[in-house]
């Protein structure tokens, strides 16, 4: 059997996939079909009857639209859960072959990827992740953390903004394990790329301080396995190899067309495709004994290069125990006794302190008792407060440091976050303002999709940027973040809040996805008495529990400070108030409904949300009849104080409001 027989075998099953879901994406797998067989029968290491063992090479394609190569890849090499049935229910509900791959999904998809260039991000996060653990746990002879990140994307990714963030800094970083290979067929949804992407590209991955190839013919096996084996030689510098190919490759009526790349072949075409390559088997989705047997082999062998980590691994337990043991604490992201009795602890806050300052020193607290915590800002840690003092940074000359320096590149910097946490050992962190959110939410409903273990930290989180003005007063983000399933979003008011925010982001996580953390810039006057209560989402903070109040105002961050003393000028007319600060809405509607009626009685229907930022979350706790303090416009420029002042977050225009609300609810 000659190569081209397996790789035909991976063209026709991904046709055969499209053509029966009359959906999909035919053109790429066509073309790329032989750099990925070349890439699993030559070069990665993998087991596919146990698709997770750690040290295995990562494996992730950016190009989703190409999931049908990809799924007929891991069925022909007998990736668990995969028979030939999941081929043929490609796009179905349900099944194991979904559109675009799914993370936990399927075996063997390291990655949920589809927004493209998104994937090329992440193989950067997994590429720091691996170095980083390298540099912590290798030593002489006993290289426990040892792998490749390869990553296949094609003209789309090259043109999408975060690769170029995540390669620049990938340069910048030399990470020398990492392997893009670049499918070039030179074709988009529109026509020919030329209409509207014309540059170097390997220029540009030069310029980024790539090691760069180019392989003239993508048919060509041997070609394409010499430059990966030249890229696996350069350990200095990240490579590039551009791998020029034609999508569509073999139906004549599409090759090098648009039509080629999103919708099915037609019966026509498939029996093109079938003669073109010599396939004689007319049945869909057959593929010869000798193909499989072929395929098992491959199988074999990799089951083979694990064990012979199992065996390294033993004797690094052996020879290392107390690192060995740091290693499993590091892989199940375990904290240590010190940051459970920081995270655990209340404290009597004396004075006022903005969250992001009590963020930062709470994050150097649990530091070393958090050493899977890894992390850095996109250029604003002084801002932000995400340095770990003494934790080094992680560069080209050392990286055993955990603080990163993403620079100017929020979207990268989320994309990379996730390849991190994909990668398995490291709880990833990252620090922007609240307004560059924005940047970010491609990449946080990925990690949200994913369910990953990363926290978001976002500071200046409301008009109490001040004078920098509305460009950079963020007003809709929570409300775009709240709206992402999956993410748990924590606004909190003071200390006590702050350590249950970052509790639930690190101890108390189990698997529910990750956490975005919005801390002030300002300032802010303590207002709790313990950590616990914030952890349940929204409590009482200030009123009478026994009774449902006049009014209840529900209020986030900076603005349950001046709630509860408008529920005081309220109590000195006579009027009941209770102040409910609610950190996170979806902590508290995942509480008990018992406990929710506790905290806002549904007999209670006079309730006012509090927050420097779009009323639109806040409808569910609210009700038809509740009222708002909110922003419903962009902010100003001008000192915070005078700020809040006019735009109405003062006791007096808070208690002005719920005297108008308690006064129409007895009208009524």
């Amino acid at each position: 059997m000659d190569s081209n027989t397996p790789v035909n075998a991976i063209r026709i099953l991904s046709a055969d996939m499209v053509q029966q879901a009359n959906s999909g994406h035919p053109g790429f797998p066509l073309g790329a079909a032989p750099i990925i067989y070349t890439l699993f029968s030559r070069h990665l290491r993998f087991d596919t009857q146990h698709p997770q063992w750690f040290d295995r090479d990562r494996f992730v394609l950016s190009a989703g639209h190409g999931s049908a190569m990809l799924y007929a890849m891991l069925h022909l090499l007998g990736y668990p859960e995969l028979p030939l049935s999941e081929l043929q229910a490609f796009r179905q509900f349900g099944s194991k072959t979904p559109g675009h791959p799914e993370y936990r999904h399927t075996p063997g998809v390291e990655a949920t990827t589809g927004p493209l260039g998104a994937g090329m991000g992440m193989a950067v996060g997994m590429a720091i992740a691996e170095a980083h653990l390298a540099s912590v746990f290798n030593r002489d002879g006993l290289p426990l953390v040892d792998h490749y990140t390869y990553v296949l994307g094609g003209d789309g990714c090259m043109m999408e903004g975060v690769s170029y963030e995540a390669f620049s800094l990938a340069g910048t970083l030399g990470l020398g394990k990492l392997i893009v290979l670049y499918d070039s067929n030179g074709i988009t949804i529109e026509g020919k790329t030329d209409i509207a992407f014309t540059e170097d590209v390997i220029g540009r991955f030069d310029s980024f301080g790539f090691h760069t190839q180019e392989v003239l013919d993508g048919n060509d096996i041997e070609a394409i396995s010499a430059a990966i084996d030249a890229a696996k030689a350069e350990t200095e510098r990240p490579s590039l190899i551009k791998i020029n190919t034609h999508i569509a490759y073999g139906v004549p009526e599409r090759v090098d067309t648009p039509a080629a790349h999103g919708e099915p072949l037609g019966a026509k075409n498939i029996a093109a495709l079938r003669e073109s390559l010599d396939w004689e088997y007319s049945e869909p989705f057959f593929v010869p004994e000798e193909v499989y047997s072929h395929f098992n082999t491959l199988a074999a062998a990799g089951a083979e290069r694990h064990a012979a980590w199992i065996g390294l691994k033993e004797k690094y337990a052996s020879a290392l125990p107390d690192e060995y043991t740091l290693f499993q604490d590091y892989l199940a992201l375990a904290p240590y006794e010190t940051a459970e009795a920081v995270l655990s602890e209340s404290v009597s806050q004396e004075k006022p302190e903005a969250t992001r300052n009590i963020f930062g020193d709470l994050l150097n607290k649990v530091a070393k008792g958090l050493p899977h915590l890894m992390g850095g800002s996109a250029d604003l840690s002084p801002s932000n407060k995400t340095y770990i003092n003494g934790a080094g940074d992680f560069s080209k000359e050392g990286r055993k440091g955990r603080n990163i320096h993403f620079g100017v590149r929020e979207n990268a910097m989320g994309a990379i976050a996730i390849g991190m946490a994909l990668h398995e050992g490291l709880q990833p962190y990252t620090g922007t303002f609240l307004v560059f959110a924005d940047y970010m939410k491609p990449m946080i409903r990925l990690a949200a999709l994913m369910k990953l273990r990363i926290i978001f930290v976002f500071t200046h989180d409301s008009i109490g940027v001040g004078e920098d003005g509305p460009t950079h007063e963020p007003v809709d983000q929570l409300t775009m973040l709240r709206a992402i399933p999956g993410l748990t979003v924590i606004r909190p008011a003071d200390r006590n809040e702050s350590i249950a925010a970052l509790r639930e982001a690190t101890l108390n996580w189990e698997g529910q996805g990750p956490v975005a953390l919005a801390l002030s810039r300002q300032n802010l006057e303590p207002v709790s008495k313990n950590s616990e209560d914030p952890g349940k989402g929204g409590y009482i903070v200030y009123g009478e529990k026994s009774s449902a109040p006049d009014v209840t105002l529900i209020a986030t961050g900076s603005e349950v400070f001046p709630s509860i003393e408008a529920a005081k000028i309220l109590e000195a007319k006579g009027r009941s108030a209770r102040v409910v600060s609610m950190p996170s809405q979806e902590l508290f509607a995942a509480m008990p409904e018992e406990y929710r009626d506790s905290v806002i009685p549904p007999e209670s229907s006079a309730r006012i949300a509090v927050e420097a930022g779009s009323r639109l979350s806040w409808g569910t706790f609210i009700g038809p009849c509740g009222g708002y303090v909110t922003m419903d416009g962009f902010g100003a420029s001008a000192p915070a104080g005078k700020l809040f002042e006019k735009f109405g977050f003062t006791a007096e225009n808070i208690a002005a409001k719920a005297e108008e609300l308690i006064d129409s609810k007895k009208r009524s």
